[in-house]
């Protein structure tokens, strides 16, 4: 049992889409990432998301509205809607979200990260 510092994790890359594994949890990813522009349309069939930011505003697009996310507020994005993740400036988010989902879900692309960094 070792507590997580999330400012430290943060400091450990700069890349923007590829989130990191921090904790696990009852088959739960705890992930960070750092985003920064647009991210892919895309849906996840059998997993829920919830993106909680750290640092700065996060937009998630659906194709009926926009919802914006400030520091210190969450989304859960229901399994099955199709969305993406929009940062105008950069983001620091964390990910709580069943061990089995892919960070692009039914869109595969360059952006697909299948093999997470545990930090």
């Amino acid at each position: 049992m070792n507590k997580v510092n999330i400012s430290e994790k943060l400091a450990m890359f700069g890349d923007y889409y590829n989130p990191r594994i921090v904790g696990e949890l009852n088959g739960q990813h705890v992930k960070l990432a750092k985003l920064l522009g647009e991210f892919v349309w895309h849906k996840h069939d059998n997993e829920d998301e919830l993106f909680y930011v750290l640092e700065g505003e996060l937009k998630i697009e659906f194709r009926d509205k926009t919802v914006t996310i400030k520091k210190n507020e969450f989304l859960i994005v229901p399994h099955g809607i199709e969305h993406r993740p929009v940062a105008e400036k950069e983001v620091a988010i964390m990910l709580f979200e069943p061990a089995t989902t892919l960070n692009t879900g039914d869109t595969k692309g360059e952006l697909t990260r299948e093999n997470l960094e545990r930090i």
